[in-house]
């Protein structure tokens, strides 16, 4: 939610080319978040700070680091986050590390693949907690890679929606395209292919306050609004904001409001909408071969059923709800098979034959396609998103041009 590091995206966007260089470049433009612009604002603001820094880590290779009792490698799945890293060549660019900061390189280190080892466990876990001394610590990742390991989102044409604080769309492709507004990764479990992120700032937190103000603080009420009103709500689109968006913030006739139910389709549809078009534009394919629904408002079946009919595939739900945690154990489990083996293998290898009634199976919540009325609607929706799109072109134009 960090948004102090404004000056510092545009010096690095400035440097590197502009903002679309820097995300074709590094997976995504200088967002305020990103390490990189992070880094920059502590060299420029407390360099004292900076200059007795002796390795710079993220998060997850911290906890690498604590667990071999050494540096950690930064795995090149969370290093894709940094805007230093070239997602092509998945090594170090000098020319981003010197945008950043003098001196970056040998306090970042080296990059390793997400399958590697990190190193073997540090002694102290041996002596204290009787760990096994050849016990093999794999590189750590993040919570989205992770998320993706353990929701078994592997093959290009799947796709992940969490609905949580922070709205999430993640799928995997062979042929990212970068834009201003995603993320693109490697693979934690596939070398040859990427995730595409969305990210959106506004996510349950905007949806329970629209909730509170038109529907009685009641979800209860909330979707018998929704099932109300008819799907395409009338051609009636809203843009919600409690937060400053990621994804373009963001009506050719405007109200101040609508009634209620319309309100509550808006604000649901609206942001199933913007992750379609958005997603199309990163280089996900739309239809997807199939979602998987995740976060606190996945439970919600009046919503995953309008996000169904938007994307046009079949919504599934997790059968719990740390995918990021299961995620890691399953990566841990690939990265042994890999070393044991010498080489990469398949991440299917991990689970296969065993998603069955297990803690990977996925619940089918919401059907799509067995009628013509869902083909129908579908060719109604890619309409209404390119209406959309349309108008946030128009919006952001227009509030760039007041500032």
């Amino acid at each position: 939610m960090d948004s102090s590091t404004a000056a510092q995206c545009q010096e690095v966007e400035a440097a590197m080319g502009g903002a679309l260089r820097l995300a074709a470049l590094t997976g995504c433009r200088a967002h305020e978040r990103c390490t990189g612009p992070q880094i920059r604002k502590m060299w420029q603001t407390r360099p004292e700070v900076y200059g007795a820094t002796e390795r710079v880590s993220l998060v997850s290779s911290f906890m690498a680091s604590l667990l071999i009792g050494g540096y950690a490698c930064i795995d090149q799945t969370d290093g894709a986050g940094m805007n230093i890293m070239d997602i092509a060549t998945r090594q170090l660019r000098e020319d981003a590390l010197q945008a950043m900061a003098p001196g970056l390189e040998e306090r970042i280190g080296k990059l390793a693949p997400a399958h590697a080892v990190s190193g073997k466990i540090a002694p102290y876990f041996v002596q204290r907690f009787q760990f096994a001394s050849s016990c093999l610590v794999i590189q750590w990742s993040g919570d989205n890679p992770n998320s993706l390991a353990g929701l078994t989102l592997s093959n290009p044409g799947d796709l992940a929606i969490s609905l949580g604080t922070s709205d999430t769309v993640f799928g995997v492709t062979d042929s990212p395209e970068p834009t201003l507004e995603g993320n693109i990764f490697p693979n934690p479990v596939d070398p040859k292919t990427y995730i595409v992120l969305l990210c959106y700032k506004n996510g349950s937190l905007t949806r329970e306050d629209l909730r509170n103000h038109y529907a009685e603080r009641s979800w209860d009420i909330f979707n018998r609004l929704l099932e109300e009103t008819s799907p395409l709500n009338g051609g009636r689109l809203g843009f919600y904001y409690k937060e400053h968006e990621i994804l373009p913030p963001l009506p050719e006739e405007e109200v101040d409001e609508f009634d209620p139910a319309s309100e509550v389709r808006a604000i649901i549809e609206g942001q199933f909408l913007s992750m379609r078009g958005h997603a199309e534009q990163c280089g996900l394919p739309v239809p997807p071969k199939r979602i998987i629904a995740t976060g606190g408002a996945s439970s919600n079946p009046t919503i995953l059923k309008i996000m169904a009919s938007i994307f046009g595939c079949s919504v599934y739900t997790s059968q719990r709800s740390d995918s990021a945690s299961l995620g890691a154990a399953l990566r841990a489990a690939h990265g042994w098979l890999c070393n044991q083996q010498d080489e990469f293998v398949s991440f299917s290898n991990v689970y296969s034959g065993r998603d069955d009634g297990s803690s990977l199976s996925m619940k089918l919540a919401v059907p799509f396609g067995d009628c013509k009325r869902d083909t129908e609607l579908l060719n109604s929706y890619t309409l209404l998103v390119k209406k959309r799109m349309e108008i946030e072109q128009k919006l952001i134009e227009r509030f760039s041009q007041r500032e």
